[in-house]
């Protein structure tokens, strides 16, 4: 096929896509909902779950956390790497959304079992467990997140299937906050006050086997029509290895400083929301406004995402990225300081705190857009690769808040299972909420140097279009 061929082809596709294709953000939003109906009791209840139910100590999670999640981290650039060396008739990502979840859900279970062991031997099968769980979450996630930038080409395309992406996201975290809570304990023995170890194994089981659905319905809905359209016709064609793959990628300034953003986003609100549910049960003083509080954050983070291409339309994606946090930032502040104001003040902090978490949607478009860049700064596209540098910094950001989360509550004084001390209280209510804003703040100093404006990203891609790239000129 000429050049000129491919260029002709590309400018009539990108005179297309700017239609919405309703089938293709439901499909692509069910990936999201695969993903977060396994993480989301990674997130919010692991932690927990060793420290009460396992009977882990502070030291040993903080060893798994660490351990675990950073060898997390360094796999996806790995695995991007070798998704974007994939070739079959399926594509370079969907096979990976066929065939990875079984494992997924099977590393799910045991991640929540109480096995039968004592000291260390207990401490090793509980990593083991969990890094199984990492990996297989990050060969379906990362497939996940490259599949955005060959179904789509145009940028407000992308940012649309980003925004599906949160409303999946947000879809599914209201019915598993409304729900997880309950089942839990409905799952549990009889009569006991909280969620035990044949509650939490019992709900593992359910969540690994409906997981699979939603990934499955993504692969097969999605299809990677543009892929070979997007890598053709470039000056620079030799495969990369890893490391030479890492070597360009970090060229690549702009997509650097989005994952900057994220890496320290992430530690503000995961970090956080990882620990809210002791922050629930030790100040609030009820295992049961879990669901509450974190329903009302999700449903608050549905409405968000819904106002995603609103207000990146009308602020830009930096701008709307920046005003989100500073306004949770806000939230987190007033959180620290009115730990008493009673359950509507705190609901609606929350609701607010909520409504800003869509923040996370535009940083895929953001990625979507510096893949753009790459491609015209360097002439090799690397959607795995780049995809993965995000995830690369949301594990790391997961790695330091799992890592130093419960040895910042061992600090404060909490004590499991017992009554907490006034001292105690109002140091998890630090470590929950006043950490959170400092670190909030500083996730938007990266945004300063991202110069990637509407404008910028449309010349971009008409050079792309038209085979031209910045290290050619």
């Amino acid at each position: 096929m000429s050049d000129v061929t491919l260029s002709t082809e590309a400018k009539v596709d990108a005179s297309a896509k700017r239609k919405a294709n309703p089938k293709l953000a439901v499909g692509y939003a069910f990936g999201e909902v695969g993903c977060q109906m396994s993480w989301y009791m990674i997130n919010n209840y692991l932690t927990l779950f060793y420290r009460d139910i396992v009977g882990l100590t502070a030291t040993a999670i903080s060893l798994i956390m660490l351990i675990a999640r950073v060898w997390d981290a360094i796999n996806d650039p790995m695995m991007g790497s070798i998704a974007d060396r994939t070739n079959t008739r399926w594509g370079r990502f969907r096979p990976y959304l066929y065939f990875a979840p079984p494992f997924l859900a099977i590393f799910n279970i045991l991640t929540f079992t109480v096995w039968p062991m004592e000291g260390a031997v207990k401490v090793i099968v509980c990593l083991l467990c969990y890094v199984g769980t990492g990996m297989a979450y990050t060969a379906c996630s990362i497939a996940y997140q490259a599949l955005q930038n060959v179904v789509a080409i145009d940028s407000k395309e992308r940012m649309l299937l980003a925004t599906c992406r949160n409303i999946g996201s947000s879809v599914i975290g209201i019915v598993l906050s409304a729900t997880a809570a309950p089942l839990l304990l409905k799952l549990s023995k009889p009569g006991v006050e909280a969620a035990d170890a044949q509650g939490y194994f019992r709900f593992a089981i359910i969540m690994a086997v409906v997981l699979l659905v939603p990934f499955w319905i993504c692969a097969t809905i999605c299809k990677e029509k543009y892929t070979d359209v997007l890598h053709a016709n470039k000056g620079k064609t030799e495969k990369l290895n890893f490391f030479q793959a890492m070597r360009e990628i970090v060229k690549n300034d702009q997509l650097l400083m989005v994952v900057l953003a994220t890496l320290l986003g992430t530690i503000c609100v995961s970090g956080r929301m990882g620990l809210l549910t002791f922050y629930i049960i030790y100040v609030v003083g009820d295992f049961r406004h879990i669901a509450t509080f974190f329903t009302v954050m999700t449903v608050a983070q549905l409405i968000g995402s819904f106002m995603l291409p609103w207000g990146t339309n009308t602020f830009t994606k930096k701008g709307y990225l920046i005003i989100l946090q500073m306004v949770m930032n806000v939230g987190f502040l007033a959180m620290f300081f009115l730990p008493n104001a009673g359950m509507p003040v705190l609901l609606g902090i929350s609701f607010v705190c909520g409504l800003c978490n869509s923040a996370s949607g535009i940083c895929y478009g953001l990625v979507g857009d510096s893949l753009e860049y790459g491609d015209w700064k360097l002439g090799r596209r690397q959607e795995g690769v780049a995809a993965s540098m995000l995830s690369f910094g949301v594990k790391i950001a997961t790695a330091i808040c799992g890592s130093a989360g419960i040895l910042l509550l061992d600090v404060a004084g909490y004590v499991p299972l017992a009554e907490q001390t006034a001292a105690a209280r109002q140091g998890i209510n630090a470590v929950v909420n006043l950490i959170p804003f400092v670190i909030g703040m500083l996730s938007i100093v990266p945004m300063f140097w991202y110069k990637l404006t509407p404008a910028k990203v449309e010349e971009i891609r008409n050079d792309l279009e038209n085979g031209v790239h910045q290290y050619e000129k």
